[in-house]
């Protein structure tokens, strides 16, 4: 409040509204110090206690998500002495996998759960788009 008092008495500046994050402390002194005057929220702080709710259930998901994929090492090792190119093929996938679980976005804006989700079924169609032609090399 300090800070808000010290800015209506030194400058000759007419305050028509305040934007914060929406602390009880911060609205606590724009309530006291400028208590005719509006006050937001921030747009990104806004959605992202809308989005709450949202957020805990994508996180949740992603949570479950990667359970389904546990044991990428074990699979890696046990292909160490197949032939060497499909164990490349493997790794790869392997790594893709890897590579989308460490993937999280940026919260509140990007869902990683969902994402997620998406990149595991286009490994997955990319599997079997490979095993089709592993198995049936000639159309």
């Amino acid at each position: 409040m300090a800070l808000l008092l010290e800015v209506i008495n030194t400058l000759d500046v007419p305050i028509d509204g305040v934007v914060s994050d929406g602390q009880q402390s911060i609205r606590k002194a724009v309530r006291v110090a400028l208590p005719k005057v509006a006050h937001g929220l921030c747009h990104y702080h806004y959605l992202k206690e809308a989005i709450k709710p949202i957020y805990e259930a994508d996180r949740h998901a992603k949570k479950e998500l990667k359970k389904k994929v546990r044991g990428l090492r074990d699979i890696e090792r046990s292909v160490a002495n197949e032939d060497k190119d499909l164990a490349t093929i493997i790794e790869d996938y392997c790594s893709a996998v890897r590579s989308s679980i460490t993937n999280d976005g940026h919260p509140p804006l990007e869902a990683s759960g969902l994402k997620l989700q998406e990149n595991f079924t286009l490994i997955e169609q990319s599997l079997g788009r490979m095993e089709k032609k592993v198995l049936y090399p000639h159309p």
